[in-house]
């Protein structure tokens, strides 16, 4: 795809300072040399306009200081740079945030909360967070005890706390925040505990629930008017679908957490998000009358006004998910020329193995394609109804329960999970890491019980087969054309590739591994330009800055997450982790635990 053919989707966004956004953090948008929010900027792109570092000199890159966080668990996120010379992060459970100089690594202050341990038992797939949010001369952390905390950026001091989530019933919190306006906007986990999630908005002053969205239930607790939301275009007209397409009461236990990224149109002034999984995994307990329900809202892109909370649309990309296909993952807002028009638009790379580009002004799908080519548990989908086009031979409902369905790619971690992609503005391209590989699904009765697992089901997950397009090992990392919807090149890994990308006006792509390499790579051919060894797998994101004259790439490496949670959490029968540890056996060898900030930057001339 030629330059010519794409708008510059920050420019276009970034212009317009809607009287919702909040300006302030527009304004650090607007300048390179900062790294504001986890994705870089509103529309998640993850896109950084710094040249210093090139793929002329990228190999030259050194450490230029680490900083143990003194925690060994999973390391998600990464480091914001809002200038000033200081660098934020975090931690997993228990939740550090640290200060940093930029120049020295120097701790400038540290918060570490007082949380219910408990917490710990009821996080699915390791203790992760994925960052903090800044706005306003506030820190904001999701805490994985159900804590939403804002701290002064000055010294650490708490400003306030609300309880958004309670963990005695499987509700945690590990997703980062946004601002927008007036208000942090967080979601919580617990997919896996029958829990019924939630969006919700709270005032950055004073910790005020402004409001809050559930993914299921009654329309008026969902934030949804059947008679002006739309759905393919069109009203959805029947009230209160949120409670019709599930069984009698089970939509209480629907899950549909909103745990991964939350994007923004300034413009349209809407947010948009995914809501996960449907509870539990067994498809069979949540038929109704013994057929196949859409169990709405879960697994949807939702576009709710920021304001209000008030849903414009909605599309569910897998209705009645028989998989755990999650629909977290993170909502690119690009403007794209698409055939001879142009459009604002937004692109999934999709735990299901599909792409999907869609009016962001609509929620009608534009396109809809298969990345991984090894995904069968649908053909295609039908761009007239949204549907996906199923085969027979891999559902898990129609096999039955106690039967182990074999075979199913992606598995349950989805052909990509919820770390994030780039979206380069010099070519066009979407950058994103990829896993490959598939599983066997056995689904079976499951009985609610407050605060213990609400799964139904044993998975067994193994590499993606060489016939149907898998390579021997469990990852790669590609750039994908988000117009002509098809794979540009493809890089090949061992393991899954579990950290988000970032691309930069120096022609360079980063992405990390589980082994604990970051690897630089040339953004138009794919060729390897530089790696580095960190002291343990990179789960996290890549991200760069800039302070007086000099860029940085930082990222925390520290294994862990639902691939690596076998290391993380001592685990080493197969079938636990939900199947992981199995198939990431082998990643003992290559990584131990950690918790480090590294540091690079081209050598002082």
């Amino acid at each position: 795809m030629k330059f010519s053919t794409v708008l510059s989707a920050t420019a276009g966004l970034l212009a317009a300072t809607c009287a919702y956004a909040n300006d302030g953090l527009l304004e650090l948008q607007k300048n390179p040399d900062l790294w504001p929010t986890q994705l870089g900027n509103y529309q998640g792109q993850r896109y950084s306009e710094l040249d210093q570092i090139n793929k002329d000199n990228v190999g030259n890159l050194q450490v230029a200081w680490q900083f143990s966080t003194g925690v060994l668990r999973g390391h998600e996120g990464g480091p914001l740079y809002i200038g000033d010379g200081r660098i934020f992060i975090h931690t997993p459970f228990p939740n550090k945030v640290f200060a940093l100089d930029i120049d020295t690594g120097r701790m400038l202050w540290k918060y570490e909360p007082d949380q219910d341990p408990r917490a710990i038992a009821v996080m699915c797939c390791d203790t992760v967070n994925r960052g903090v949010a800044y706005a306003d001369g506030k820190i904001f952390i999701a805490q994985a005890a159900g804590e939403l905390v804002a701290l002064n950026a000055d010294n650490g001091e708490v400003l306030w706390s609300v309880q958004n989530a309670d963990h005695t019933i499987g509700e945690t919190q590990t997703m980062s925040p946004l601002v927008v306006g007036d208000k942090v906007i967080v979601g919580i986990s617990g997919g896996e505990y029958g829990v019924r999630a939630h969006m919700t908005a709270y005032n950055i002053e004073t910790g005020e629930m402004e409001w809050r969205g559930y993914s299921q239930g009654p329309d008026s607790e969902v934030l949804l008017d059947p008679n002006t939301t739309t759905m393919m275009g069109k009203p959805i007209g029947e009230a209160d679908k949120g409670v019709s397409t599930w069984p009698e009461g089970e939509w209480k236990l629907g899950g549909g957490a909103p745990w991964g990224w939350i994007t923004y149109d300034p413009d349209l002034n809407l947010i948009y998000y995914g809501t996960g999984n449907p509870g539990s995994w067994n498809p069979a307990q949540r038929a109704v009358d013994g057929k196949p329900a859409d169990n709405l809202w879960s697994i949807s892109v939702m576009a709710r006004d920021a304001d209000t909370g008030q849903v414009k649309w909605v599309y569910q990309k897998v209705p009645f998910d028989e998989w755990d296909y999650d629909g977290v993952n993170e909502n690119v807002l690009v403007d794209l020329e698409i055939d001879g028009e142009q459009r604002k638009a937004l692109h999934i790379i999709d735990r299901t193995g599909f792409a999907f580009l869609i009016d962001r002004e609509t929620g009608v799908p534009i396109k809809i394609e298969k990345f991984a080519p090894e995904t069968n548990w649908a053909t295609s989908y039908d761009l007239e109804t949204g549907r996906p086009v199923l085969d027979p031979k891999f559902s898990t409902f129609t096999q039955g329960v106690d039967v182990n369905t074999t075979g199913i790619c992606p598995t349950a971690m989805g052909a990509k999970n919820m770390q994030p992609s780039s979206y380069s503005q010099k070519t066009g391209l979407i950058y994103a890491g990829i896993n490959r590989i598939c599983m066997d699904y056995e689904p079976w009765e499951v009985e609610y019980v407050a605060g213990q697992p609400y799964v139904g089901a044993t998975l067994a997950m193994h590499p993606s087969p060489t016939e149907l397009g898998g390579h021997g090992g469990l990852g790669s990392f590609i750039a994908w054309d988000p117009v002509e919807m098809k794979t540009v090149w493809e890089i090949d890994e061992p393991f899954a590739v579990w950290s988000g990308a970032l691309t930069t006006g120096g022609d360079v792509a980063f992405y990390g591994t589980l082994e604990g390499y970051v690897k630089a790579v040339d953004q138009e051919t794919g060729k390897e330009l530089w790696s580095f060894k960190t002291p343990s797998g990179v789960i996290g994101n890549v991200n760069t800055f800039q302070h007086e004259g000099r860029q940085y790439i930082g990222v925390l490496s520290g294994v862990g997450g639902w691939a690596g949670i076998g290391l993380a959490a001592g685990l080493t029968e197969s079938d636990e982790g939900l199947g992981a540890v199995g198939v990431f056996g082998q990643l003992s060898d290559y990584t131990n635990l950690g918790g480090v900030l590294t540091l690079f930057a081209l050598p002082e001339s």
